[in-house]
């Protein structure tokens, strides 16, 4: 072994330990498996699969409600579980468009035989985070999903997409004009096809922002934000078990 190997084999070992400490951030790590996923699973079917095989039947008189959602219903479950009383199931994942929610839309909210579904979705796909996606294609999302739940007798709860400004993932995107037209399409959407309008902006807003003491990233409400939104869901929850159920598809 000549000079010039010995001295690069020496190198490679005192740098090891360095390079060995260097670990991923939390954010990083998401982005990876973010990525991951996009190719290997896109909407991310693996994440509620064990745990849709492991509930019980709905229990006769308490009726089964599934928040289908993306990180706002995710964190719900995490910030604020006392709202998730026996019966009222957390189907949000992070990240997630309406598209994404699409493709799960059978596994996560039909096959569970919920009396409601809430939809809250909207906020990724402003964001882009499939990609760009015009306010119709969304709203043809979210049509798909309405249309099958009602096909299965699911009452549904469509929620407006709570406020923001500014989004700190994707600098430069302006999402307060478009959540408030989407929000519009929503609220005349629910009342045209006998869906009920769950509305968590107008609880949640300071102009076109998220108040902040909801919530300090812009975004994501914090345990605040949660008590704020819990007496809308409640009172949306009432109304649309009072409804009719729709006629269930043979």
């Amino acid at each position: 072994m000549n000079r010039l190997t010995l001295a690069a084999l020496l190198a490679l070992t005192l740098a090891a330990p360095a390079i060995a400490q260097v670990k991923e951030t939390d954010g990083q790590r998401w982005a990876r498996e973010w990525e991951e996923r996009l190719h290997n699973d896109f909407g991310y079917l693996a994440r509620y699969r064990d745990d849709n095989a492991k509930l019980a039947a709905p229990v006769p008189g308490r009726p089964r409600i599934v928040f289908m959602g993306d990180s706002i219903t995710q964190n719900w479950v995490d910030r604020a579980p006392g709202f998730f009383t026996p019966g009222r199931i957390g189907r949000g994942i992070s990240g997630q468009t309406t598209s994404q929610m699409l493709l799960r839309f059978r596994q996560d909210v039909i096959d569970l035989k919920p009396a409601v579904v809430q939809i809250m979705a909207g906020t990724n796909d402003i964001a882009g985070n499939t990609g760009p996606t015009t306010d119709a294609q969304v709203q043809g999302n979210i049509m798909s999903m309405v249309e099958l739940a009602q096909a299965h007798g699911i009452r549904v709860i469509l929620a407006s997409i709570p406020p923001a400004d500014h989004f700190e993932w994707k600098p430069g995107v302006n999402p307060a004009p478009r959540i408030a037209a989407m929000n519009g399409w929503l609220k005349d959407y629910a009342a045209r096809i006998g869906a009920t309008y769950a509305d968590y902006w107008s609880v949640l807003h300071v102009g076109d922002a998220l108040n902040p003491a909801y919530g300090t990233d812009g975004v994501h409400p914090n345990a605040a934000g949660y008590a704020a939104m819990a007496p809308v869901a409640d009172a949306a929850i009432r109304r649309a078990l009072a409804k009719p159920q729709s006629r269930r598809m043979r």
